[in-house]
């Protein structure tokens, strides 16, 4: 996937999650769904607005959340730069859209296990630190998000496969969901991992020789 800003390379201030592998694939998740003209999407931790435009570029109406502050400033500027309408809100997942409903909502969220002195992520790490299990944010987005869906809406979310796919689809399933993990794909690790790979190991998450994530594409669908 080249470019998810198309001709404007993405502004990244300090503190703000630079966009990865994952947000390639979910953008190439995102260009597979088949979404009418004008409709609704969600992009919940905007980061710095690469899904959230590449959405918009399929002419939908576009709301974009973030808790960081850089976040929201540098997606509004990013927005501006490529000429896209993007609806920006600042806040903690989905509170500022509460009583809203998405045609489609889209989220990498952070999903990477940390030790329990992390389990208060500030800063940067806020967009990638999860919680022991990796699931601090991800067990709210599967309780919450179907609340925000239009019948036959549909929840797209990558993740690692650290973070217990089969939670997420159980969790997802019991909220009344048809959800399935729809693509899986193995990268190097990245700089957290490749920190954090020792303490992954003593908590039996990683084999000895691994060397690579796996990360999924969940994709869940509210029924009709």
């Amino acid at each position: 996937m080249s470019g998810y800003l198309g001709r404007v390379n993405p502004l990244v201030p300090p503190g703000v999650y630079s966009p990865q592998e994952d947000t390639d694939l979910l953008t190439e998740a995102l260009f597979e769904e088949p979404l009418p003209p004008g409709a609704d999407v969600l992009d919940v931790g905007t980061g710095t607005g690469a899904l959230a435009l590449a959405a918009a570029r399929r002419g939908t109406r576009v709301t974009a959340v973030d808790v960081s502050w850089r976040a929201v400033y540098a997606a509004r500027l990013n927005a501006r730069m490529a000429g896209l309408p993007l609806r920006i809100r600042r806040g903690d997942l989905f509170a500022p859209v509460r009583g809203q409903r998405f045609d489609l909502i889209l989220s990498n969220p952070p999903y990477v296990p940390a030790p329990a002195e992390r389990d208060r992520p500030r800063g940067a790490a806020r967009a990638w630190d999860a919680g022991g299990d990796g699931r601090l944010i991800l067990d709210r987005i599967c309780r919450e998000a179907p609340e925000l869906l239009q019948p036959g809406g549909v929840l797209l979310m990558i993740h690692s496969a650290l973070s217990g796919p089969e939670r997420t689809l159980d969790h997802l399933h019991d909220a009344g969901m048809r959800a399935s993990v729809t693509q899986r794909h193995c990268i190097p690790f990245g700089p957290v991992l490749r920190q954090r790979a020792s303490w992954l190991r003593r908590q039996g998450m990683l084999a000895a020789d691994e060397e690579k994530e796996e990360l999924v594409i969940v994709r869940a669908e509210l029924p009709v």
